[in-house]
């Protein structure tokens, strides 16, 4: 047993640049916060105390707090782009986009979650279904972003909703309409809520069963992987 430890040593690897992590940490409080407010202004589930003039105006506030965050998680999607991109700490994730072409990663990685085998080796950060469901939540992202910006146009005519509002009419007459497009907006949240608990269980399931600090990583930015030594 002792020798066996002796063998088996952990190294060090940096999986995780810092504008990763932060661009993470960002989009997951901005989600949090666009979901309820976003849920407010759809059902509102609160009255202000009415004062004797209108001055309270709850879902005004609601909406501005919905739309300012809503463009930090547009310049955390833009940031986080540029990164995939254009930072050297980050072509470990490009590199997995070679193992989603690769039939035999999938079924061991898939073997792996029905613990029916091991880790297969990894060439990138991610494994092909972590990809897959990431390029599927980036997508599903793009979609809230375009209809919320529709809806941005229809609240705000000047200034910045005023310059896209041409531009985005192709794509609203295209969703059928401006309540479509609310509709649109809606579904694609539910699909962020589906994602995120899933999300988090299959972080803590990988780190618990790989044993490398995946979890950690996100945070500190390291992993430990495990090495043998000859």
């Amino acid at each position: 047993m002792q020798k066996q430890e002796e063998k088996l040593q952990r190294k060090a690897e940096y999986e995780f640049s810092i504008g990763l992590r932060l661009t993470h940490w960002i989009r997951a409080v901005a989600i949090v916060i666009l979901v309820g407010t976003g849920y407010y202004i759809s059902y509102v589930f609160q009255s202000p105390n009415l004062p004797s003039d209108p001055s309270n105006f709850m879902q005004a506030k609601y909406r501005l707090v919905h739309q300012a965050v809503g463009f930090v998680l547009i310049g955390c999607i833009i940031f986080k782009g540029y990164l995939f991109f254009f930072d050297k700490w980050s072509r470990k994730e490009k590199a997995s986009i070679a193992d989603v072409f690769s039939l035999k990663i999938w079924v061991e990685q898939i073997k792996f979650y029905l613990f029916l085998g091991k880790h297969p080796p990894l060439k990138g950060v991610y494994n092909p279904l972590q990809y897959v469901t990431y390029l599927f939540f980036y997508l599903v992202m793009i979609g809230i972003i375009l209809t919320g910006l529709i809806l941005y146009t229809h609240t705000y005519h000047e200034g910045l909703g005023g310059m896209l509002y041409n531009a985005l009419r192709p794509l609203e007459a295209m969703m059928g309409g401006l309540a479509e497009v609310r509709t649109y907006h809606r579904i694609l949240m539910w699909v962020v809520l589906i994602f995120v608990p899933v999300h988090i269980y299959m972080a803590v399931f990988n780190a618990i069963k790989g044993r490398d600090g995946a979890l950690d990583a996100i945070i500190s930015g390291y992993k430990f992987v495990k090495e043998e030594k000859n």
